[in-house]
């Protein structure tokens, strides 16, 4: 076997999966998030999260609180089905570079500073917008529909 191709080449169907399991581990993330602000899991509330934003000094607190909990709700499950893939991407690329900059404002990169940094809200906007480039795969709603 040739270790170049070993380390370096892929088939369609491995990019198709990959794609796949990337996109459902990522939108349940998404969407566990969402689950938090609504009190699902956790602790956390919708209130909370408000009141949380609140003193951050955002405007409209609540609406945005909603807002933020519905990117992640629907545009997590959008794209764990591969449905819409590239609006959903955008959606939270932009709800996550919001709560990177907001939320975690002056508190660095690392998620174990105190206060916690951006790292986490980095990371996902990367994703996003892997998938934002690369699409869904054939492995998806939007391939099935379109």
């Amino acid at each position: 076997m040739d270790l170049g191709a070993l380390l370096t080449e892929t088939n369609p169907l491995f990019t198709d999966v990959a794609l796949l399991v990337g996109r459902v581990a990522i939108g349940i993330c998404f969407m566990i998030h969402a689950f938090g602000k609504l009190g699902l899991i956790g602790d956390g509330n919708l209130d909370g999260f408000a009141s949380w934003l609140e003193e951050l000094g955002v405007p409209m607190p609540v609406v945005q609180a909603r807002m933020a909990m519905l990117s992640e709700l629907l545009g997590g499950a959008a794209l764990a089905l591969g449905l819409a893939t590239r609006p959903a991407a955008l959606i939270l690329i932009f709800t996550m570079l919001v709560a990177g900059t907001v939320g975690h404002r002056g508190a660095g990169y690392l998620i174990l500073n105190d206060p916690p940094g951006a790292e986490y809200t980095i990371n996902l906007a990367v994703v996003a917008f892997m998938f934002l480039l690369l699409g869904p795969g054939q492995i998806s709603l939007d391939a099935l529909l379109f």
